[in-house]
């Protein structure tokens, strides 16, 4: 897992044996920003969902497969305002899940700081400066 802040991590593909550690790691929330059957040995994310869940972890799906609609940029802020939640989020490789994260808190985020985090945990977001500027209210 990449430390984003002290409650949000992203990462790449988890599968069910992932989730004890993930849960002993003090983990909540699991964000899927990864569509079903976008690679062959992925995982169901209705398998990790019901693994997550009996394990006391809650599971949402977010599958980001060719953009990043305002709905989801949307529900993505709301999981991660919640302070109560310690949120992983992964994708394939955690860049999706790592972009949707600053997209989410562009429009009320300082844009630097979010570069700046998305790049201590080894994402250069450099290129979207201007998209998560144009998001700023």
């Amino acid at each position: 897992m990449k430390k984003l802040t002290d409650k949000i991590f992203v990462d790449g593909q988890i599968r069910e044996e992932d989730l004890a550690e993930i849960k002993a790691a003090g983990v909540t929330t699991i964000i899927n920003n990864r569509p079903d059957g976008e690679g062959m040995m992925q995982p169901k994310s209705a398998d990790l969902a019901a693994a997550a869940k009996a394990l006391g972890i809650d599971f949402v799906d977010i599958p980001i497969a060719g953009g990043f609609p305002p709905e989801y940029i949307n529900q993505m802020a709301e999981i991660v305002a919640d302070t109560d939640k310690t949120i992983l989020a992964f994708c394939r490789t955690g860049t999706r899940s790592t972009l949707l994260w600053a997209l989410s808190q562009a429009a009320d985020g300082d844009i630097d700081t979010i570069l700046k985090t998305a790049q201590n945990a080894g994402y250069d977001f450099g290129g979207y400066r201007q998209m998560l500027e144009s998001m700023k209210r």
